[in-house]
C-alpha cells in the first residue's frame, strides 16, 4: 500500500510537471528514479502487458488527478507569484539529480558524451529565450475535421517532448501557439466533472480526444528510441539527458519576470525552493522499483 501511495504521488508530480511551461515530466521521472521503468513498461506494454499494465496504471492515475486538479491552481501561481513558483519547480528538478548521476559510467565519457551533454544544454537554454517574450495563445479553438487533425498532431508532438528529460512539453504547445487552447479545455473539463455540468464539457472532450490519441502514438514512438540509445549508446544518452536536466533550471530562471522582486518574494523562493527539492529527494529515495 504504501509503495501504491508513493508511485501514486509521483504521478501527480509527473502530470503537474506536464502541464508547466519550461519543466519537464521526463525531468521528474529521471529525479524520482522511475524513467528506465516506466520507458520499460511502453515499450514492452504487449510483451508484458500484465506487469506493464499494474506498473503504469498508478501513475497514469496519479498524472490524471495532478493535471486535472491543479491546471488552475499552477495558472495562478505562475500569474501571480511567478518566482516562488518556478522555484518550487526548480527544487523539484534539481532535487533528485542523485538517479540520473549514477546511471553515468564517469570511466566511459568521452568526446560524443560531452557533445552530447553541450548539445542538449544548448537546446534548452535556446528553447528559454525563445519563449522568454511568450506567443499568445488562442484561448479558444473553433474545432473542425482539420483542427482534429492538427489536435492529433499537437499530442504527438507534445507527448513525445514530454518524456524527453528536460524537453518542456507545454513549453513546445506554448511555442506551436496551442498551450493556453489545451489548458483551457482541461480546466473546463475539470470544472464540468465538479460540477456535473456535462453539457460544459463537450468541447473540450471534442478537442481533448483526439489530442489524447496523439498522446499515446507520441509516447510509444519516443519511448521507443530512447530505449535504443540508451541499449546502444547508454553513456552518450545520459550525459545529453544530463545536460537537458541542468539546463531547465536556467530556462526557468530566463523565462521569469524578475521586475518588481523583492526581498520577501526571494525569501519565499528560497523556501519554496528547499520544498520542492526535499520533496523530489524523498521521492527519489524512498522510491521502490
Amino acid at each position: 500500500m504504501k509503495n501504491l501511495i508513493n508511485q501514486l504521488l509521483r504521478g501527480v508530480v509527473i502530470g503537474v510537471a506536464n502541464i508547466i511551461p519550461g519543466v519537464s515530466g521526463g525531468t521528474m521521472m529521471v529525479s524520482m528514479g522511475i524513467y528506465d521503468t516506466l520507458i520499460h513498461c511502453i515499450t514492452h506494454l504487449f510483451k508484458e502487458f500484465k506487469k506493464s499494465i499494474l506498473t503504469l496504471l498508478p501513475y497514469a492515475v496519479g498524472m490524471l488527478a495532478g493535471i486535472l486538479a491543479f491546471a488552475s491552481l499552477i495558472h495562478w501561481g505562475l500569474e501571480n507569484y511567478e518566482l516562488p513558483t518556478n522555484t518550487l519547480f526548480i527544487g523539484l528538478i534539481l532535487g533528485g539529480l542523485g538517479p540520473l548521476l549514477k546511471k553515468i559510467d564517469r570511466k566511459k565519457i568521452n568526446a560524443a558524451a560531452v557533445i552530447a551533454f553541450v548539445l542538449m544544454f544548448a537546446l534548452i537554454i535556446w528553447m528559454g529565450f525563445q519563449n522568454k517574450d511568450s506567443i499568445q495563445n488562442a484561448d479558444t479553438i473553433d474545432m473542425n475535421a482539420g483542427q482534429m487533425l492538427i489536435m492529433l498532431g499537437m499530442g504527438v508532438i507534445a507527448s513525445g517532448t514530454m518524456i524527453i528529460p528536460g524537453v518542456s512539453g507545454s513549453l513546445v504547445l506554448m511555442l506551436l501557439g496551442y498551450y493556453k487552447a489545451v489548458t483551457g479545455a482541461l480546466k473546463t473539463l475539470a470544472s464540468g466533472l465538479v460540477h456535473f455540468d456535462f453539457a460544459a464539457i463537450g468541447q473540450p472532450v471534442l478537442m481533448l480526444l483526439p489530442f489524447l490519441v496523439g498522446i499515446v502514438l507520441g509516447i510509444f514512438g519516443v519511448a521507443k528510441a530512447i530505449e535504443w540509445l540508451t541499449s546502444r549508446y547508454p553513456t552518450a544518452t545520459y550525459c545529453g539527458v544530463l545536460g537537458l536536466v541542468v539546463a531547465s533550471p536556467i530556462s526557468l530562471l530566463i523565462q521569469t519576470d524578475m521586475s518588481g522582486i523583492s526581498a520577501v518574494t526571494v525569501l519565499v523562493g528560497v523556501l519554496t525552493f528547499a520544498v520542492g527539492f526535499a520533496g523530489a529527494f524523498l521521492l527519489a529515495k524512498g522510491a521502490k522499483e
